[in-house]
């Protein structure tokens, strides 16, 4: 009879335990989604609470039953220890996309430059993220080696700034050159009033007077900007006569006559 007792006890608690945790781990991802945490760590963090409190009543329940759990407890503890060695690498990984979920270093769609590697994020799991290079190759980063350099995220602010040299001759006119390259500026609808474009000489080098030019424009239309005025620039200078020189040596041969 006594044994009975103990048997519906210990049922009683794995049912009524196992609603529980079922309850618990259903109000953590309700939470967790409600907050805007990444779907993949919602399910990955729901699971763990729920095998972890499952443990706890399934100990609960054996302690009902007289079972002696300290044994089971340190098998547990001895094989999570054993388990951890092994995938410590496979860990580290997953603690770093905890932290790159959570933080919201980089998203879906943004053009980064991680690890080595630039390209677009198309996909961010808990232990790699995948890039799409310019040129559509696929490249699988692991997250402990993004976490462990320098991210730069392209895509995090709505705007840039494009970064030009340009570089005229000693005998060209610099005002000329000058007003020139801030008409082509100002007729490219793409680029931003404010910030103010800057045209400024920058640097008088060995071969060229070196103009700095700098505009800003929406992200997304960095690159088309950028080869635009690349082409227009040469164009413009081809017209106005001003020449952009190149790196290039004079070579003087002299002749001496022998005695």
């Amino acid at each position: 009879m006594e044994y009975g007792i103990s048997i519906l006890s210990a049922l009683a608690i794995y049912i009524i335990g196992k609603w529980l945790v079922t309850r618990i781990s259903t109000l953590i991802k309700k939470t967790m989604t409600s907050r805007g945490v990444e779907q993949t760590l919602v399910k990955f963090l729901g699971n763990i609470v729920h095998w972890l409190l499952l443990a706890f009543v399934i100990i609960a329940a054996l302690t009902q039953l007289g079972v002696e759990t300290t044994s089971i407890a340190a098998i547990f503890a001895a094989a999570g220890l054993a388990i951890g060695l092994a995938l410590k690498d496979s860990l580290s990984n997953f603690a770093s996309g905890v932290m790159i979920i959570m933080f919201r270093t980089f998203k879906v769609g943004d053009f980064v430059e991680i690890a080595g590697t630039s390209g677009t994020v198309e996909e961010v799991s808990i232990f790699t993220t995948h890039l799409k290079t310019p040129d559509n190759k696929l490249v699988i980063v692991p997250n402990s080696s993004i976490t462990s350099g320098t991210i730069t995220n392209f895509s995090a602010k709505p705007t840039r700034r494009v970064d030009m040299v340009f570089g005229i001759g000693y005998q060209d006119d610099i005002r000329k050159a000058k007003s020139l390259l801030e008409e082509i500026l100002a007729s490219d609808e793409r680029i931003l009033k404010d910030p103010a474009p800057v045209v400024a000489v920058s640097e008088l080098a060995d071969s060229s007077v070196n103009f700095i030019v700098r505009p800003w424009t929406k992200k997304e239309d960095y690159w088309g900007v950028y080869w635009d005025l690349q082409e227009n620039v040469k164009l413009k200078f081809d017209e106005a006569g001003i020449s952009i020189p190149f790196p290039q040596q004079e070579v003087h041969m002299h002749t001496l006559n022998a005695a």
